[in-house]
């Protein structure tokens, strides 16, 4: 299986958005992309500063049934396509969520549930981690910050989740900004996450993220698919593109649980409260 990952920069024009996000469905649907994951809030854009977000220019909210999604399920046809976007909610609020489709409609959704810094000042959160049945497997997803927490990603694999979808708009750090991307403390972590997560749980990681600049925040690019193993098989680096490889996701899965099985030998009995439930 062809599985690719974005990198890209994606701003608060949604038509524009929209056009982004077919042409490159397009492009690799004839590059034989099976699965494709983009960035969050790919439809729309993200906030311009992390921790004071201005309430005068919110990400658009979408209707998860309207034009905007029913245009990249016209032309994912075949292909899994994860987007992301700010979900319209009751009172006009919004969730930063991610929707997988494909031609058929819609596969799966995902609210984002942890939130940095000021994020629920632009934000709802959301509550659940699900996996759900597409034609490449077994899938979940993750937006941003939720990859930081183990829980995030193992109470996926625990669903039966063999490819966990990270859409991210991830930026350097705000605190303390190295003069290169690849420098930056934000950029380490970002990666160290995609691999940890892949590795704790021996499943593939297909990781996008947002690059250029919105607001205050400059986003680090660094998309990648990350084996079983936790071995980066593909990866933009700090610039925009496409990380993409072909690879059969139950056989390198099967390979990686031969002899280790970080699932089946969990010793749940001595985990605390907290960390069982």
């Amino acid at each position: 299986m062809k599985v690719g990952a974005v990198a890209a920069h994606f701003g608060r024009d949604v038509d524009r958005g929209v056009a982004k996000v077919v042409g490159i469905v397009e492009a690799a649907a004839r590059d034989g992309v099976q699965l494709l994951v983009f960035p969050d809030a790919c439809l729309g854009g993200y906030i311009g500063d992390l921790r004071r977000p201005d309430p005068s220019d919110p990400p658009p909210a979408l209707d998860p049934d309207g034009p905007e999604i029913a245009a990249v399920i016209a032309a994912a046809g075949p292909m899994t396509v994860c987007v992301g976007y700010a979900e319209a909610a009751p009172g006009g609020s919004r969730y930063n969520s991610a929707i997988c489709v494909s031609g058929d409609g819609v596969l799966g959704t995902h609210r984002k549930v942890h939130q940095p810094a000021g994020e629920s000042l632009a934000y709802l959160a959301g509550d659940t981690f699900a996996a759900f049945d597409t034609p490449v497997g077994r899938l979940g997803m993750l937006i941003d910050y939720d990859k930081t927490f183990p829980e995030s990603a193992r109470a996926l694999a625990l669903d039966g989740a063999h490819i966990i979808a990270a859409l991210s708009a991830w930026p350097a750090s705000v605190t303390d900004r190295a003069s290169r991307l690849p420098a930056d403390r934000q950029s380490r972590l970002f990666d160290l996450y995609d691999c940890a997560r892949a590795a704790e749980n021996q499943v593939v990681v297909v990781s996008a993220n947002q690059t250029g600049i919105m607001g205050s925040l400059r986003f680090l690019g660094q998309a990648k698919v990350v084996g079983p193993g936790g071995d980066v098989l593909a990866t933009t680096r700090s610039k925009g593109g496409l990380a993409r490889v072909d690879i059969d996701v139950e056989a390198e899965i099967a390979r990686a649980r031969r002899v280790l099985d970080h699932l089946a030998e969990r010793r749940v009995d001595t985990y605390s409260t907290t960390a069982r439930s």
